[in-house]
């Protein structure tokens, strides 16, 4: 079993580093390791930074890397040389967030695992590895269920002004912002994904209206109609979730699953705590 180790949640928007070094943990918070959005340079950089000599890379025996977009294996190529500067002496496993959010969940037993973070993405899990997983779109086509979609369709009630006057208000006081300046964050600007889903906050702090239930229900059942119920799996076994949507709204989640007769499993924000537990057991 190896001593000094590091685990790597990485979604679009952060990435979070949990230490383990013999019986201590540490964690270091970075933004979100993407190698759609940054090159192995950038990526080198930002880990640098991040953990400006608070440890000695040396003495790191592995890392698990868990991060969004490794299903293409050049995005695994550039994690793995940037990952091979910083920490030179280091074994290397690389893996997709969903297999974090498997191992997390489910361990070692069968299981489907899905996510809504930022984005989303769902698999069956056989209780060592993904072995069916529904298409990654990405946030234009695809990410059902998602902040950045659940953040857009806000947008959208905004721009059009389907909000009720209440709602338009509420819009207005939290975010002093107008349309050219949110067409030019979408458009223009990087990462307009992370941006989209900022405005999903907007709908847990008015929970109760009419409207923001129909978006946050409709978000989410898109999500169980697109991925979920074309999983024969997802009526077999019990269905985990992470990601800071799926606890924000778990209520929904389980109202959802209820209606379709599904088992949900656990709902977690982060698998952290989960993958800590996995690797404890030499995994």
């Amino acid at each position: 079993m190896r001593k000094n180790y590091i685990i790597a949640d990485s979604g679009a928007t952060k990435c979070q580093w949990t230490l383990v070094l013999g019986n201590q943990k540490k964690t270091i918070t970075t933004i979100g390791i993407s190698p759609y959005f940054l090159t192995t340079d950038q990526i080198v950089e930002t880990i640098a930074k991040g953990f400006n000599k608070k440890v000695d890379t040396d003495i790191i025996n592995a890392v698990y890397f868990y991060g969004t977009g490794l299903s293409n294996p050049l995005n695994v190529a550039s994690i793995k040389k940037a990952l091979k500067k910083v920490f030179p002496k280091a074994d290397l496993d690389i893996q997709t967030d969903l297999v974090a959010v498997a191992r997390a969940t489910c361990q070692h037993s069968k299981g489907v695992a899905c996510i809504l973070g930022t984005g989303s993405n769902t698999g069956y899990y056989n209780g060592k590895k993904i072995v069916k997983n529904s298409p990654g779109l990405g946030y234009v086509l695809g990410d059902e269920g998602s902040g950045a979609y659940l953040g857009k369709k806000v947008l959208q009630y905004y721009l059009y002004k389907t909000f009720d006057e209440e709602l338009m208000h509420a819009f207005e006081s939290k975010y002093p912002i107008n349309k050219d300046q949110i067409l030019d964050a979408i458009y223009k600007q990087p990462l307009p994904n992370r941006y989209m889903a900022s405005f999903s906050e907007f709908l847990s702090e008015n929970r109760g209206h009419y409207m923001i239930e129909n978006i946050i229900e409709d978000g989410i059942n898109d999500f169980f109609f697109a991925h979920l119920n074309k999983l024969n799996e997802s009526w077999l076994y019990p269905i985990h979730f992470a990601g800071s949507v799926a606890y924000i709204f778990r209520d929904v989640i389980k109202q959802l699953a209820t209606a379709y007769e599904l088992e949900i499993g656990t709902i977690v924000k982060s698998p952290m705590e989960g993958l800590i537990a996995f690797h404890k057991k030499g995994k």
